[in-house]
């Protein structure tokens, strides 16, 4: 009858062995818990930095085409406008040298038209 009492305490010895090594444990998955959620916490805000990087890239890269763009586009209005400048120019002078080689001709016929009776 002496083994009775001796497994009672060696099975109550082992139940609180067991007792322990489970609230460790349970201790253990509320510390990684823990630690899982800042891991979740630093790599959302990693991402995010990462996101207001790109985006912030992104948005430089639009602006330096949109510039290109617009600098293209301001040459070629230059150079339109520099032509059609050119070329009225040249009509105004066309037109100049007709008038100054049929200006004579003008008076001429101006004053026969008024002299005749």
């Amino acid at each position: 009858m002496k083994d009775a009492p001796t497994q009672s305490v060696v099975a109550d010895s082992k139940v609180s062995k067991i007792i322990k090594s489970l609230a460790e444990l349970e201790d253990d998955l509320d510390s990684l818990n823990v630690k899982v959620a800042d891991m979740k916490k630093g790599l959302n805000a990693r991402a995010q930095k990462e996101i207001d990087s790109l985006r912030e890239k992104v948005t430089q890269m639009a602006m330096q085409e949109a510039e290109a763009m617009i600098s293209e586009t301001r040459a070629r209005a230059e150079s339109q406008a520099k032509k059609i400048a050119a070329d009225g120019a040249a009509k105004l002078d066309k037109t100049r040298a007709t008038i100054d080689s049929k200006f004579n001709e003008a008076v001429d016929s101006v004053v026969s038209t008024i002299l005749k009776p």
